[in-house]
């Protein structure tokens, strides 16, 4: 759920809670780990989200804030291939292997879709192995949200410009051999 800048209120005196004020009936919800909110004023908080995770619910901020970063300049160009067997590859040669975070995790999730199935439908013990299975599949996407984030970043600081080829990657893993590379 999002909310621009109305329908919602932050707590003024330790901005630890949230009122939602819309007819949702959701009201106060307490926040946890908030603490870089103390740094912004208000008036810069733009939209609130309300997600809703496997893990739990989630309350995004979306601040209006001009941010510079002291950089200086490597002085060095790069061009990257991105591709299926490799995460990519420069032009020098160098490849970042793929981390197949899924080939990894496959067998808790095997083990985990297996139990999901042997539950009866409708029960409470069927929507906990359902949450369990649904955490499983958050943490791997995590991963890999991580991991191109980490790598990108790295990219980023070490070079001045960067060339890359715009691809598909989806379309390319409709081949035969798809589920080998994914």
């Amino acid at each position: 759920m999002e909310y621009k800048t109305t329908g919602w209120k932050l707590d003024l005196n330790t901005r630890k809670a949230i009122t939602f004020t819309d007819k949702n009936n959701i009201g106060r919800v307490k926040l946890v780990g908030t603490y870089d909110l103390h740094f912004y004023p208000i008036e810069s908080i733009k939209r609130v989200r309300l997600i809703r995770r496997a893990d739990g619910y989630y309350c995004q901020f979306i601040l209006s804030i001009d941010v510079k970063i002291d950089s200086s300049p490597a002085n060095s160009v790069i061009g990257l291939d991105v591709g299926l067997e490799s995460f990519y590859t420069d032009q020098n040669g160098q490849k970042i292997d793929n981390p197949r975070f899924l080939r990894k995790g496959e067998k808790k999730l095997k083990k985990l879709q297996r139990r999901l199935s042997r539950k009866q439908k409708g029960s409470s013990n069927r929507r906990k192995a359902r949450a369990k299975l649904a955490k499983a599949h958050l943490k791997i996407s995590r991963q890999r949200k991580d991991f191109a984030i980490k790598l990108a970043r790295c990219v980023i600081y070490s070079n001045d410009v960067i060339a890359y080829e715009d691809l598909r990657n989806k379309e390319l893993t409709k081949k035969s051999l798809s589920s080998k590379i994914n």
